[in-house]
C-alpha cells in the first residue's frame, strides 16, 4: 500500500479485523518510511462470470437457470439428489475453471451427457427442449440413438 503521509509504499500490518458482517477486512498498517498509521479496507471483489450464448450474446452465468432446467427434467423420477447435485457443481467448476469463454452449447452438451448415463427418460426431456426438436422425426431419431 501506499502511504498517505510519504508516499512510501512499504509498511506493516499491525492489526487486522474482519467486519461484523464478514464482507469486509479492516487492516490498521504502519509506514516503515515514517511511522505513520493509516486504516485501509479490503473487500472481496465479484467478478461475474459470462457465458456465451447460441445468438452471440453474452450473459451472466445463472445456476439457478440450470437447476429449474435439470429439475424439470428429472421431475418424478427416482434420481439421486446427491447425483444430480454433483451434476451443479460440475458445471459451476466447469464454468469458473474455463481459461476462454464458456458457450451454453458446452453446457448444454455437458448435462445432456451426465443425464444419459444417469437416467435416460431425463436425457430425453432436457434434449427435448435443449435441442428443440422441430417434428415427431427429430424426437424419435434421438431417441433411436439411445
Amino acid at each position: 500500500m501506499i502511504c498517505p503521509d510519504c508516499g512510501k509504499f512499504e509498511d506493516k500490518v499491525v492489526e487486522t479485523r474482519e467486519s461484523k458482517d464478514g464482507k469486509y477486512i479492516r487492516r490498521r498498517r504502519e509506514c516503515l518510511g515514517c511511522s505513520k498509521r493509516y486504516t485501509t479496507y479490503e473487500k472481496l471483489e465479484n467478478i461475474p462470470l459470462l457465458i456465451k450464448k447460441k445468438d452471440g450474446r453474452r450473459e451472466e452465468f445463472d445456476i439457478e437457470k440450470i437447476r429449474k432446467g435439470i429439475h424439470r427434467a428429472i421431475e418424478k423420477r427416482s434420481i439421486s439428489y446427491k447425483k444430480v447435485e454433483r451434476i451443479f457443481i460440475q458445471i459451476e467448476e466447469l464454468v469458473s475453471n474455463s481459461e476462454n469463454e464458456i458457450t451454453t452449447t458446452e453446457i448444454g452438451e455437458f448435462i445432456m451427457k451426465n443425464l444419459k448415463e444417469l437416467d435416460k427418460v431425463a436425457y430425453v426431456r432436457f434434449a427435448s427442449v435443449y435441442l428443440d426438436f422441430k417434428s415427431t422425426n427429430e424426437f424419435l431419431t434421438e431417441l433411436n440413438n439411445l
